[in-house]
Protein backbone atom coordinates (compact mmCIF):
# COMPACT_ATOMS: atom_id res chain seq x y z
CA UNK A 1 0.00 0.00 0.00
CA UNK A 2 1.70 3.58 -0.90
CA UNK A 3 1.89 5.42 2.04
CA UNK A 4 1.78 9.64 2.29
CA UNK A 5 2.93 12.10 4.61
CA UNK A 6 0.38 14.62 5.28
CA UNK A 7 -2.00 16.03 7.71
CA UNK A 8 -5.54 14.34 6.29
CA UNK A 9 -8.63 15.90 6.85
CA UNK A 10 -12.15 13.83 5.60
CA UNK A 11 -15.02 16.03 5.42
CA UNK A 12 -18.92 14.56 5.32
CA UNK A 13 -21.59 15.82 3.10
CA UNK A 14 -23.59 18.45 4.80
CA UNK A 15 -21.75 18.88 7.68
CA UNK A 16 -20.81 22.31 7.53
CA UNK A 17 -18.13 22.69 9.25
CA UNK A 18 -18.47 19.54 10.95
CA UNK A 19 -15.18 17.82 10.06
CA UNK A 20 -13.02 15.07 11.61
CA UNK A 21 -9.47 15.93 10.90
CA UNK A 22 -7.12 12.61 10.86
CA UNK A 23 -3.22 12.65 12.33
CA UNK A 24 -1.77 9.71 10.67
CA UNK A 25 1.20 8.58 8.44
CA UNK A 26 -1.73 7.88 5.31
CA UNK A 27 -3.49 9.86 2.32
CA UNK A 28 -6.63 9.19 4.02
CA UNK A 29 -8.77 8.28 0.64
CA UNK A 30 -12.86 8.99 0.76
CA UNK A 31 -15.18 7.04 -1.11
CA UNK A 32 -18.60 7.28 -1.65
CA UNK A 33 -21.22 4.69 -2.04
CA UNK A 34 -24.62 5.91 -3.43
CA UNK A 35 -28.57 5.07 -2.26
CA UNK A 36 -30.95 7.15 -3.71
CA UNK A 37 -33.70 5.71 -2.15
CA UNK A 38 -32.74 6.39 1.34
CA UNK A 39 -32.34 10.04 0.30
CA UNK A 40 -35.80 10.20 -1.20
CA UNK A 41 -35.29 10.88 -5.03
CA UNK A 42 -32.94 10.86 -7.99
CA UNK A 43 -32.49 14.55 -7.60
CA UNK A 44 -31.89 14.16 -4.18
CA UNK A 45 -29.32 12.11 -5.11
CA UNK A 46 -27.76 14.05 -7.70
CA UNK A 47 -27.59 17.39 -4.81
CA UNK A 48 -25.44 15.09 -2.37
CA UNK A 49 -23.49 13.70 -5.22
CA UNK A 50 -22.56 17.01 -6.38
CA UNK A 51 -21.79 18.21 -2.78
CA UNK A 52 -19.05 15.49 -2.35
CA UNK A 53 -17.64 16.34 -5.59
CA UNK A 54 -17.30 19.93 -4.72
CA UNK A 55 -15.77 18.61 -1.38
CA UNK A 56 -13.24 16.08 -3.08
CA UNK A 57 -14.05 12.60 -2.36
CA UNK A 58 -11.49 9.93 -3.99
CA UNK A 59 -14.18 8.06 -5.39
CA UNK A 60 -18.11 7.72 -5.83
CA UNK A 61 -19.92 4.21 -6.61
CA UNK A 62 -23.05 4.46 -8.14
CA UNK A 63 -24.72 1.60 -6.21
CA UNK A 64 -28.45 2.23 -7.42
CA UNK A 65 -28.95 -1.80 -8.25
CA UNK A 66 -32.67 -1.72 -8.40
CA UNK A 67 -33.01 0.36 -11.56
CA UNK A 68 -32.95 -1.23 -15.45
CA UNK A 69 -29.84 -0.99 -17.41
CA UNK A 70 -30.98 1.84 -19.31
CA UNK A 71 -31.99 3.90 -16.14
CA UNK A 72 -28.68 3.41 -14.64
CA UNK A 73 -26.62 4.59 -17.99
CA UNK A 74 -28.79 7.59 -17.76
CA UNK A 75 -28.17 7.84 -14.22
CA UNK A 76 -24.40 7.61 -14.75
CA UNK A 77 -24.17 10.36 -17.67
CA UNK A 78 -26.28 12.68 -15.50
CA UNK A 79 -23.35 12.50 -12.56
CA UNK A 80 -20.56 12.79 -15.35
CA UNK A 81 -22.07 15.90 -16.23
CA UNK A 82 -21.75 17.75 -12.77
CA UNK A 83 -19.12 19.80 -12.12
CA UNK A 84 -16.23 17.37 -10.64
CA UNK A 85 -13.20 20.18 -9.69
CA UNK A 86 -11.29 17.55 -7.56
CA UNK A 87 -11.72 15.14 -10.92
CA UNK A 88 -13.17 12.17 -8.29
CA UNK A 89 -13.68 8.91 -9.77
CA UNK A 90 -16.64 7.23 -10.94
CA UNK A 91 -17.60 4.09 -10.21
CA UNK A 92 -20.50 1.72 -11.05
CA UNK A 93 -21.21 -1.11 -9.10
CA UNK A 94 -20.91 -4.82 -10.98
CA UNK A 95 -21.94 -3.70 -14.28
CA UNK A 96 -19.08 -3.00 -16.61
CA UNK A 97 -20.86 -2.72 -19.73
CA UNK A 98 -22.30 0.21 -18.56
CA UNK A 99 -19.22 1.40 -17.06
CA UNK A 100 -17.92 1.51 -20.50
CA UNK A 101 -20.57 2.98 -22.74
CA UNK A 102 -21.15 5.76 -19.97
CA UNK A 103 -17.55 6.56 -19.74
CA UNK A 104 -17.39 6.62 -16.01
CA UNK A 105 -13.46 5.67 -14.59
CA UNK A 106 -13.97 1.70 -13.38
CA UNK A 107 -16.49 -0.47 -11.87
CA UNK A 108 -16.76 -2.47 -8.15
CA UNK A 109 -17.13 -5.70 -7.92
CA UNK A 110 -19.56 -7.83 -4.96
CA UNK A 111 -17.53 -10.53 -3.27
CA UNK A 112 -17.91 -13.89 -5.28
CA UNK A 113 -17.28 -12.12 -8.68
CA UNK A 114 -15.06 -13.32 -11.07
CA UNK A 115 -11.52 -11.67 -11.15
CA UNK A 116 -10.79 -8.52 -12.00
CA UNK A 117 -8.27 -9.21 -14.59
CA UNK A 118 -10.81 -10.89 -16.60
CA UNK A 119 -12.09 -7.57 -17.95
CA UNK A 120 -9.31 -6.15 -18.53
CA UNK A 121 -8.58 -7.01 -22.26
CA UNK A 122 -11.59 -4.95 -22.98
CA UNK A 123 -11.44 -1.70 -20.50
CA UNK A 124 -9.19 1.16 -21.16
CA UNK A 125 -6.17 2.07 -19.57
CA UNK A 126 -6.62 3.18 -16.35
CA UNK A 127 -10.03 1.76 -15.55
CA UNK A 128 -10.20 0.81 -12.06
CA UNK A 129 -11.73 -2.24 -10.79
CA UNK A 130 -12.48 -2.61 -6.93
CA UNK A 131 -14.35 -5.26 -5.15
CA UNK A 132 -16.04 -6.17 -1.80
CA UNK A 133 -13.85 -8.16 0.71
CA UNK A 134 -15.37 -9.90 3.65
CA UNK A 135 -11.86 -11.95 5.05
CA UNK A 136 -8.29 -11.61 4.70
CA UNK A 137 -8.33 -14.68 2.56
CA UNK A 138 -10.94 -12.65 -0.02
CA UNK A 139 -8.25 -9.90 0.41
CA UNK A 140 -5.49 -11.31 -0.95
CA UNK A 141 -7.45 -13.40 -4.07
CA UNK A 142 -8.53 -9.95 -4.82
CA UNK A 143 -4.89 -8.10 -4.87
CA UNK A 144 -3.74 -11.36 -6.78
CA UNK A 145 -6.68 -11.50 -9.16
CA UNK A 146 -6.00 -7.49 -10.27
CA UNK A 147 -7.89 -5.78 -8.03
CA UNK A 148 -6.65 -1.85 -7.86
CA UNK A 149 -8.36 -1.67 -4.44
CA UNK A 150 -10.71 -3.47 -1.88
CA UNK A 151 -13.65 -2.71 0.12
CA UNK A 152 -13.31 -4.35 3.14
CA UNK A 153 -16.52 -5.37 6.00
CA UNK A 154 -18.33 -4.54 7.28
CA UNK A 155 -15.81 -3.82 10.49
CA UNK A 156 -18.60 -2.22 12.52
CA UNK A 157 -22.25 -3.36 12.50
CA UNK A 158 -23.65 -1.16 9.34
CA UNK A 159 -25.82 1.98 9.74
CA UNK A 160 -27.44 2.41 6.46
CA UNK A 161 -28.29 -1.54 5.86
CA UNK A 162 -28.64 -4.82 7.59
CA UNK A 163 -26.11 -7.52 6.80
CA UNK A 164 -26.34 -11.04 7.21
CA UNK A 165 -22.28 -10.73 8.29
CA UNK A 166 -20.83 -10.13 11.53
CA UNK A 167 -19.09 -7.33 12.36
CA UNK A 168 -15.25 -8.13 11.69
CA UNK A 169 -14.03 -5.20 13.99
CA UNK A 170 -10.56 -3.16 13.61
CA UNK A 171 -7.90 -6.52 14.18
CA UNK A 172 -9.60 -7.90 11.21
CA UNK A 173 -9.29 -5.15 9.27
CA UNK A 174 -5.37 -4.06 10.47
CA UNK A 175 -4.94 -7.95 9.43
CA UNK A 176 -6.60 -7.57 6.10
CA UNK A 177 -4.62 -4.44 5.06
CA UNK A 178 -1.15 -6.00 6.48
CA UNK A 179 -1.59 -8.56 3.97
CA UNK A 180 -1.59 -6.66 0.54
CA UNK A 181 -0.21 -3.79 -1.33
CA UNK A 182 -3.39 -1.98 -2.80
CA UNK A 183 -5.70 -0.03 -0.80
CA UNK A 184 -8.03 -1.22 1.27
CA UNK A 185 -10.99 0.69 2.38
CA UNK A 186 -12.61 0.37 5.33
CA UNK A 187 -16.55 -0.18 5.30
CA UNK A 188 -19.56 -0.55 7.59
CA UNK A 189 -20.57 1.85 10.14
CA UNK A 190 -17.68 3.89 9.57
CA UNK A 191 -18.68 7.53 11.56
CA UNK A 192 -16.62 10.29 12.25
CA UNK A 193 -15.99 9.04 15.77
CA UNK A 194 -14.34 5.54 14.77
CA UNK A 195 -13.40 6.56 11.33
CA UNK A 196 -9.58 7.30 13.00
CA UNK A 197 -9.55 3.90 14.10
CA UNK A 198 -9.98 2.49 10.90
CA UNK A 199 -7.03 4.29 9.49
CA UNK A 200 -4.88 3.73 12.68
CA UNK A 201 -5.44 0.01 11.95
CA UNK A 202 -4.16 0.00 8.58
CA UNK A 203 -6.47 1.22 6.32
CA UNK A 204 -5.94 3.41 3.64
CA UNK A 205 -9.24 5.05 3.98
CA UNK A 206 -12.84 5.21 4.75
CA UNK A 207 -16.20 3.91 2.57
CA UNK A 208 -19.97 4.43 3.20
CA UNK A 209 -23.36 5.70 2.33
CA UNK A 210 -24.97 7.20 5.24
CA UNK A 211 -20.95 8.77 5.85
CA UNK A 212 -21.20 10.74 2.95
CA UNK A 213 -25.16 11.32 2.67
CA UNK A 214 -26.03 12.28 6.25
CA UNK A 215 -27.31 16.29 6.51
Amino acid sequence: MLRYRFYATISYAGMNPRTVKIQAALRVLRYYITDRRSLGSTSALLKTIERNLALGVDSIQVREKDLSSRDLFRLVERVLLLPNPRRTKILVNARVDVALAAGASGVHFPSGSPEPRRWRAITPPGFKIGVSCHSRDEVVDAEQGGADYVVFGPVFPPLSKSSDLPPRGLEALADAARAVRIPVLALGGITAANAESCVAAGAAGVAGISLFQTC
